[in-house]
């Protein structure tokens, strides 16, 4: 099937559903998922964003911005993943917690706005893996039009260049759980110390980035693009997550590489 078709494909699954809830990140997939959904159904569709602790703040004003540049209605909704004590036990089925608290709160979004149809950004190439929170996406009726439509992580960025979203070129990103390692209990403080890690790095210029939490030290992963410049400025590193609660040194590597 040529992109164009698949593209057509897309339109129609979301034409037949007629009013849908996008579940709603601010990523390239979702980015792409709510702006079809739009561009086919106007007003009749709607991005729901969950707003927990897990959730960067960055990333939070980078939704709303792209939300608002698609012209999409954006839900912001706030999710008690954190009060659930499977979640912070933090072991491999962490993000079937998270996905079923996002989920539930969608689903009073939608029964309040009569909406028959909630939606997420999962592609063809997410079935490689194993991923607990598209389980919770099937417990919970959870339609996938991107995977239906055969969009694999090529045609999300060819979509979203063509589209003119910002996103189009965005780095892969997770939650700020993802950087406790499993087995570690993941607590706010935990995820407030990595939020203001990240946030100190990324204002000294780093873009691909994830602050892996180990106690009072730290693993700093970036693009393989940037690894001469962090290396250049390790004292401003270490002073930067020395401020955040990471005093007991760090290790800097290539995102991707062995990290946890």
């Amino acid at each position: 099937m040529s992109y164009a078709a698949r593209r057509a494909a897309l339109a129609a699954r979301l034409a037949g559903l007629d009013r849908v809830a996008v579940a709603f990140s601010g990523g390239v997939d979702s980015s792409v998922l709510l702006h079809a959904a739009h561009a086919t159904l106007g007003p009749r569709a709607l991005g729901v964003i969950a707003d927990s602790a897990s959730l960067p703040r960055r990333e939070l004003h980078a939704a709303r911005a792209v939300a608002l540049a698609i012209g999409a209605r954006l839900v912001e909704v706030s999710t008690d993943e954190q009060d659930d004590l499977r979640y912070q036990v933090n072991t491999g089925d962490r993000c079937y917690f998270c996905k079923a608290a996002l989920f539930g709160a969608m689903e009073r979004v939608c029964r309040a706005e009569g909406v028959p149809w909630m939606a997420f950004g999962e592609i063809v190439d997410d079935w490689r893996d194993d991923r607990p929170g598209a389980r919770a996406a099937r417990e919970f009726g959870v339609v996938a039009p991107l995977s239906d439509a055969g969009f694999g992580k090529d045609d999300v960025r060819r979509y979203a260049r063509e589209a003119g979203l910002a996103v189009a070129a965005k780095p892969a990103s997770a939650c700020l759980a993802s950087r406790i390692p499993l087995g570690t209990r993941v607590t706010l403080g935990r995820l407030k110390q990595v939020e203001a890690a990240e946030d100190a790095l990324k204002d000294l210029g780093l873009a691909q980035l994830r602050v892996r939490h180990h106690g009072r030290s730290a693993r700093v992963e970036v693009g393989p693009d940037e690894l001469a410049f962090a290396e250049e400025r390790r004292d401003e590193l270490a002073r930067a997550l020395a401020a955040a609660g990471f005093d007991g040194g760090f290790e800097l590597a290539v995102y991707g590489a062995g990290g946890a």
